[in-house]
């Protein structure tokens, strides 16, 4: 039902901001690597 669609859309949102704040860290490692 509409819970359902909720929770999944919430779960989409925090693996968006995961995998952006991983890419930040990512990148400042390799610029500092550099």
């Amino acid at each position: 039902g509409p819970v359902e669609g909720n929770v999944n859309r919430i779960k989409t949102l925090k693996r968006q901001m995961y995998g952006r704040a991983n890419f930040d860290l990512l990148r400042k490692r390799v610029l500092l690597s550099a």
